[in-house]
């Protein structure tokens, strides 16, 4: 699993996503989270690789602040 920033253009992926979201009700934005989140699952394929990217957004520390996965 990558851990490392490996977009090619993050500004633009991260432009898109607000724009998709522009106008929506928070139940609205919530429901296209679920929608890409699937999506991109689908892309991914691998339940394993799915697994371990759950497992490494999960780990948080009490601030918030996301845990380098080993």
């Amino acid at each position: 699993m990558k851990t490392t920033p490996n977009f090619q253009d993050a500004d633009a992926f991260y432009e898109s996503l607000l724009d998709a979201h522009s106008g929506l009700s928070r139940e609205e934005s919530e429901l296209l989270n679920a929608r890409l989140i699937l999506i991109m699952a689908n892309q991914l394929g691998d339940s394993a690789l799915l697994q371990a990217c759950i497992a490494a957004a999960r780990q948080t520390t009490a601030a918030g602040t996301a845990q380098p996965v080993e």
